[in-house]
């Protein structure tokens, strides 16, 4: 039977968003590790490694590399292979300008021990709902 979570965040792009989570227990880095044309991780080695974050709601520890970061993406939301909302256990500034940039809702301060891969999350400014089991 489908349990349902609600936990509260703090918002770092307002906005509305669902999908399955994509969960990683490792940071992300957005430049070169994935691909801003496809939504695939590329970084070698990465939990992810292979998977596609587009349509996804990623939730991940926080965020690493390059500011170009930022740019990338923005390139994954232009091109439509963005995630459609990210989640982190605490943000750091280039992903949280990439998402503003993107217009893909955010948030942080969130136990992402939580929610597993394939639960149904729905992100609606601070306020984060995980169904598991759906």
């Amino acid at each position: 039977m489908p349990e349902t979570l609600v936990l509260q965040g703090r918002v770092i792009k307002a906005g509305r968003a669902e999908g399955p989570a994509l969960v990683s227990p490792a940071p992300i880095g957005f430049l070169g590790g994935v691909d801003p044309d496809t939504g695939v991780v590329l970084e070698p080695g990465h939990p992810l490694q292979g998977q596609s974050v587009a349509g996804k709601v990623l939730v991940f520890p926080t965020g690493k590399g390059s500011t170009v970061g930022s740019y990338t993406i923005l390139r994954l939301g232009r091109g439509g292979h963005g995630p459609a909302a990210m989640i982190n256990a605490e943000s750091e500034a280039i992903v949280a300008v990439g998402a503003i940039i993107a217009d893909i809702p955010m948030v942080d301060r969130i136990a992402i021990d939580l929610i597993h891969d394939g639960d149904w999350v729905v992100v609606e400014d601070g306020a984060v709902t995980v169904t598991s089991g759906a």
